[in-house]
């Protein structure tokens, strides 16, 4: 298994405004005009999964596996190309602000590695930008 680990973003919300907000799937409905429809497509969710369609990747549907409130929502992948686990980490700063941190873990083929691994770790960062952004209230 390959590790990929975003920077800490430091987040002007509470600990438990972001992990209500993370934790609950079906909030993605307030940020669903920020998606990029050439980026995303056939984007869908409910309260514990996410499925979208990626160019070059296809179909990849993510569900929840683990809460651990309020500092942990763990997914795991139950349709893509690659399995993989990712999960959300938000520890308090303060009683008004907290940081993040995004890691994915995936089970990528020795020949792949060196093809995938600068996307993916990418890929993580940018999921990590777009969470910091959100508005957690």
């Amino acid at each position: 298994m390959s590790k990929f680990e975003s920077s800490v973003k430091q987040i002007p919300y509470s600990q438990e405004a972001v992990y209500n907000l993370i934790s609950d799937l079906s909030n993605l409905e307030r940020v669903r005009g920020r998606i990029p429809e050439d980026k995303i497509k056939d984007f869908s969710f409910d309260k514990d999964s996410v499925t979208v369609n990626a160019p070059m990747v296809g179909s990849i549907t993510l569900q929840i596996v683990e809460r651990d409130e309020p500092k942990c929502v763990k997914f795991e992948s139950t349709q893509s190309p690659i399995a993989f686990n990712l999960w959300i980490q938000v520890l308090p700063v303060s009683e008004t602000t907290s940081k993040m941190k995004v890691t994915v873990k995936a089970d990528i083929p020795f020949m792949l590695k060196a093809m995938v691994s600068g996307p993916l770790q990418d890929g993580v960062e940018k999921i990590a930008d777009a969470l910091a952004m959100v508005p957690y209230v």
